[in-house]
């Protein structure tokens, strides 16, 4: 990788004797001798004293206007450069992906020595042009090459010593430049490829936040309409042609389609990445894109997007009975589906929804939520709704486990691939999980080393157990689950963009208890059941002023605290009622209860802040005029935690009257712009 001055002299006579016909030394790097190679076969004239003219200012502007995005980000980067490298007796390049050099910036000298050799903006710097050199070479390999003095193939630059690196597209790892740091060879320094590597990942670790926003602006644009219900299948691709969004019957419309395109296994459509600018229709669409399906998305007028619609096949018309019975298997199994999640609330039956649409799909799915929400619940309710009810549910928690042995869980191991290992190997879950569903829990804390193996095989279809060279074909439903913001994590780089991406497909938002309070009586109804006869104990009941206390308790740890805490209460009970004195005493103390008061009425300050809540959700409610998701969204809070609250305080007749204001409402008032 690094350049050795010493050896400048056999390199020199290495060059001469290989431009005489004669092998290179033993002492050229194998990247040397590659490029020397390569310059050789591409009849490069090793004579030359420089790169060839720069092309022309207006030549320049339209490279500029192509890669103005690469330039915008990496601009405060190269701006630091020229601070940095002023007096060093360097300059640090970014170049296309052709070898076309964009801008320049360093030490002033340094950046006039270069535009004698047209080192310098628009002048051309790939192996084929100009030969071995650290733009081109890495441009070639792509990977960090440091190349010094007589390293270089051509004459007229053997006085210069560089170090280059790519620049990688985040999501795709296309190369979009390169970054380079050159100078006199006097400055040579090992510690120039480490400024240009860490140069690059600053301007890589830019583009990711850059498409981060993006997709956020995208999904924002069009989140309504991939949710509303239908019979046209939806995809929602980025700028770049990456699918990010899928509604839930979108692989069921592709097979009715005959489109050969698997969304649990989703892939680039370079068709459909935008063209700076372009107007223009995307060219080379597959056979079975219709260009009138393709939607364009913008937001403040730039093109952000697109949203592939594919309309449902009609199917012919049958007798209603006989559809009704077709039906009805198919409404039953659902319904056992997610029998085991309690509750009628509107926030848990519309997620139940969700998820019992997207488990007829074949599409990853990620399950958000906080800890103890049930999001393992969900999951097994989408395998049993799925088609691959009768395969198994493999459930894998990866905060749980330390990095080797997750390893070894997930992936399996060949017998002798480490001591201890099983003789004869063991498979791991994944395999165990083929042809049924996988479940990785808390996939937020899996370690960003084995996050590129499990990447590969959702990509690839197949496993290799560690230490095994065998690769074996597995097809497996993956869903996911995470307390954690997985876009902070991208943005923070402790998650991988194109993993997140791969597996949230789609993606459910279970609320928290505190979500759907009125969901909290028949919670407790069935886990009084559930341990009364897992115990073997008489039938139990929580009196009224227990049960107040429960519904007025945020419930922090979730369903598994009101769970543990039932089951708790039933395990202390001396009597088939259960009241408030058997109450945990942290439930007591956090809605503000002291024993021996005979009911759990909160303290006047409590009263007073529900009643502050309730006027400024009404107010809200005004001033959105009965519009709930403008409301939700003004005061900061989910959708679904405005309906729980509209439950709690019996607000839905303000909600009719707020919406009544609008048909009185002037054409004039500014509320209305």
């Amino acid at each position: 990788m690094f350049s050795d001055p010493l050896h400048e002299s056999v390199v020199m006579a290495a060059w001469e004797r290989f431009l005489a016909g004669g092998d290179s030394s033993e002492a050229l790097r194998d990247a040397v001798d590659g490029s020397w190679q390569r310059c050789q076969l591409g009849q490069v004239d090793p004579a030359q004293s420089s790169g060839p003219p720069p092309i022309s200012e207006s030549s320049l502007y339209l490279l500029h206007q192509a890669h103005g995005e690469l330039l915008d980000l990496s601009s405060p980067v190269m701006a630091h450069a020229r601070d940095f490298l002023s007096e060093t007796g360097t300059m640090m390049a970014l170049a296309d992906p052709r070898g076309t050099i964009l801008s320049i910036e360093g030490d002033r000298h340094t950046i006039d020595d270069g535009q004698s050799i047209h080192l310098m903006p628009g002048g051309a710097w790939s192996e084929l042009v100009i030969g071995t050199n650290a733009i081109g070479t890495a441009l070639e390999l792509g990977q960090p090459v440091q190349i010094h003095s007589a390293e270089h193939y051509c004459e007229g630059i053997k006085r210069w010593t560089c170090s280059a690196t790519v620049i990688r597209h985040p999501l795709d790892d296309e190369i979009l430049g390169v970054v380079d740091v050159s100078g006199l060879s006097q400055t040579f320094s090992r510690h120039t490829l480490g400024l240009v590597v860490t140069t690059a990942s600053r301007i890589e670790n830019r583009l990711a936040a850059r498409e981060m926003e993006l997709r956020y602006r995208l999904l924002e644009a069009t989140m309504a309409r991939l949710s509303a219900s239908g019979h046209d299948g939806m995809i929602l691709f980025d700028r770049r042609g990456h699918p990010i969004k899928a509604n839930g019957v979108a692989q069921s419309t592709l097979m009715q389609r005959g489109g050969p395109f698997d969304l649990s296994r989703p892939r680039r459509l370079q068709a459909l990445a935008l063209a700076p600018q372009s107007p223009h229709a995307p060219v080379g669409l597959p056979e079975w894109i219709r260009p009138d399906w393709l939607h364009p998305v913008t937001d403040g007028g730039e093109r952000i997007g697109t949203l592939l619609v594919l309309p449902g096949v009609q199917r012919a018309s049958r007798p209603q009975v006989a559809a009704d019975d077709d039906a009805a298997p198919a409404a039953r199994g659902d319904a056992v589906a997610f029998a085991h999640l309690a509750g009628t609330s509107p926030a848990l039956r519309d997620v139940v929804g969700k998820a019992t649409q997207l488990a007829r799909s074949k599409v990853a799915v990620l399950l958000m939520g906080e800890t103890g929400v049930g999001k393992e619940e969900f999951a097994q309710g989408i395998h049993r709704a799925s088609d691959r009810r009768d395969g198994p549910f493999i459930a894998v928690n990866c905060g749980g486990l330390s990095r080797d042995l997750l390893a070894s869980e997930l992936f399996g191991y060949a017998e002798g691939a480490f001591t201890g290992a099983r003789r004869g190997g063991h498979a791991g879950k994944i395999e165990a999980a083929n042809g049924g569903t996988l479940f990785l829990d808390e996939i937020g804390e899996m370690s960003p080393d084995l996050q590129p193996h499990l990447l590969r095989v959702l990509e690839q279809g197949e496993i290799q157990r560690l230490g095994e060279n065998r690769a074996r074909k597995i097809d497996f439903r993956l869903v996911t689950a995470t307390h954690r913001d997985l876009r902070r994590e991208v943005a923070a780089g402790n998650f991988r963009m194109d993993l997140f991406y791969r597996i949230a497909v789609t993606s459910i938002q279970v609320p928290a208890l505190r979500e759907r309070p009125s969901d909290i009586r028949e919670l407790v109804a069935h886990f009084l059941s559930h341990f009364a006869a897992e115990h073997g104990l008489p039938p139990h009941v929580i009196d009224e002023p227990a049960m107040a206390c429960l519904e007025a308790y945020a419930w922090p740890g979730n369903v598994r605290e009101l769970r543990n805490v039932i089951e708790s209460m039933l395990l202390m009970a001396d009597a088939p009622s259960i009241g408030v004195r058997a109450l945990p005493v942290e439930i007591r103390e956090g809605i503000g209860f002291e024993v021996p008061p005979s009911t759990c009425a909160l303290p006047r300050s409590g009263l007073r802040i529900d009643h502050a809540e309730r006027d400024v959700i009404v107010d809200t409610l005004r001033t959105a005029r009965g519009n709930l998701t403008r409301a939700a969204n003004l005061l900061g809070i989910a959708k679904s935690t405005l309906y729980a609250k509209l439950e709690k305080y019996r607000l839905h007749e303000e909600v009719s009257s707020a919406r009544s204001q609008e048909d009185f409402a002037p054409s004039s008032s500014p509320h209305l712009k």
